[in-house]
């Protein structure tokens, strides 16, 4: 079965100071990305699209889409902040992109088979791409509306150098999320981990809590479905300057409404990731460090 992965990379990368999706971390100039398409590839996923912002559009096609061998099949959809429902004004004001779940709504015309999501500068691990592919092929047509993700822990996912935004989820026994609220100011605070709302209130979180770090598995029916929660929303929210429409928030309507589950998966692998320019030494390490021990070659794309 055919399977895509497609990769969230329009960010502006804003809290890091610099467009971290190209940044080299690998010994021969490799991205983060270019470690999840490798560690996909090998998974079984045979198609990459990214969402790009429109200003990485010219640099993306001469130069990044160069360096992947003939057997990578890479496309390409734009995120633009004025995608939006017909009828609708954009204010003059509103330059920020409206959040991952929209990202992904880009890409409908794009893909129709199963297919994960990814953010392009996290570091997720060969055997997570094996667990969602594994998901995936066993996931149809025939049985639409049961999606999954890749869960870890919380205490994995902080940066020491500044919040983080993160998708806290509840667990069923039976291992489908029963809700994702996304938290998006999380830091350490006297060695515990907390979250601040948006009214400047500040609560404790469990370290073990199950997080998604935007490793999601979908039919294409998750199209129509979050277009229609995106229409509301944006409809709702075309004024608020902060307003993001966020995976888990498309998610959570759907769990809610009975339109879809959400298995959530777990995974042995390590998640790291760069929000932070302080965060570049600590990921440098990590990817020199699984070099050394084979699991990457010294150059991932000589063929």
């Amino acid at each position: 079965m055919k399977t895509t992965l497609l990769i969230l990379a329009a960010g502006m990368g804003s809290r890091y100071g610099g467009m971290k999706q190209v940044d080299p971390f690998g010994p021969s100039g490799e991205t983060i990305t270019d470690y999840s398409i490798y560690d996909a590839y090998r998974a079984g996923f045979n198609r990459f699209v990214f969402v790009i912002s429109p200003k990485m559009e010219e640099d993306f096609k001469t130069n990044y889409i160069k360096k992947f061998p003939s057997y990578i099949q890479v496309d390409y959809v734009i995120q633009s902040v004025d995608n939006i429902p017909e009828g609708l004004t954009l204010p003059e004001d509103r330059v920020k992109p409206w959040g991952t779940a929209h990202a992904v709504l880009m890409a409908k015309n794009a893909i129709n088979e199963p297919f994960a999501v990814i953010n392009a500068d996290d570091y997720y691990g060969r055997q997570s791409y094996q667990i969602m592919h594994d998901f995936l092929v066993n996931t149809s047509e025939d049985n639409p509306g049961h999606y999954c993700m890749v869960g870890f822990q919380l205490q994995k996912t902080i940066s020491e150098h500044g919040s983080v935004a993160r998708g806290c989820c509840q667990v069923d026994k039976d291992g489908y999320l029963t809700g994702m609220v996304e938290r998006t100011k999380i830091y350490l605070e006297e060695g515990a981990i907390v979250y601040e709302d948006e009214d400047g209130s500040v609560h404790g979180l469990d370290p073990l809590d199950t997080v998604s770090m935007n490793l999601f598995g979908f039919t294409p029916d998750f199209f129509p479905h979050s277009d229609e929660i995106f229409s509301d929303f944006i409809k709702e929210n075309i004024n608020n300057p902060k307003a993001e429409f966020f995976i888990p928030l498309a998610v959570d309507k759907l769990i809610n409404s009975g339109d879809a589950k959400m298995s959530v998966l777990q995974t042995p692998d390590s998640w790291f990731g760069v929000t932070y320019q302080d965060d570049k030494p600590i990921v440098l390490k990590a990817i020199r460090d699984l070099v050394d021990s084979g699991i990457y070659p010294e150059s991932l794309w000589s063929e």
